[in-house]
C-alpha cells in the first residue's frame, strides 16, 4: 500500500516539476525575445529615423515601450484562436456548404478571391454572381 502511495507522490512530484520547468523555460523565452526585438528596434530607429526625418535617437527601454504600445495599438493581448482555431471553424462551415456552394467556393479561391457573406447566425450564404 505504502508503495502504491510512495509511487503516486513520485508522479506528482514529477508533474509539478515539469510544469515549473515549463514555466521557467516560457518566461526565459520571453525574456530573450524581448530583449532581442528591442535591440533590433532602437538599432533600426537609429539607423534609419535621425538620417530621414532629423528625429532624436533612443534607448533600448524606448525601444521595449514602442514595442509595447505597438502591440497594444495593432496587436492587442488576446489569444488568436489557439492551435488549429481556424482550421476548425473552416471545416464546420465547409461541412455546412451544399455540394452547389462548395464548388462555388472552389471557383472563387482559383481565381484568388471569394464573394461571399457570412451572417450574424453563422450560416454560410454566396452572393449571385454581379453581372456588368
Amino acid at each position: 500500500m505504502t508503495t502504491m502511495k510512495s509511487s503516486q507522490e513520485s508522479k506528482e512530484f514529477k508533474m509539478r516539476q515539469n510544469k515549473f520547468l515549463k514555466v521557467v523555460k516560457i518566461l526565459l523565452f520571453v525574456v530573450v525575445a524581448a530583449t532581442v526585438l528591442g535591440f533590433v528596434v532602437k538599432e533600426l530607429w537609429n539607423a534609419l529615423l535621425p538620417a530621414i526625418f532629423g528625429w532624436h535617437m533612443i534607448t533600448f527601454w524606448q525601444a521595449l515601450g514602442l514595442l509595447v504600445l505597438s502591440k497594444i495599438l495593432f496587436g492587442g493581448f488576446h489569444r488568436h484562436g489557439g492551435r488549429g482555431g481556424w482550421r476548425h471553424r473552416m471545416k464546420e462551415r465547409w461541412e455546412q456548404m451544399t455540394p452547389e456552394e462548395r464548388e462555388q467556393f472552389r471557383k472563387g479561391m482559383r481565381c484568388g478571391h471569394w464573394r461571399g457573406r457570412e451572417h450574424d447566425h453563422g450560416q454560410f450564404t454566396p452572393h449571385a454572381e454581379q453581372q456588368p
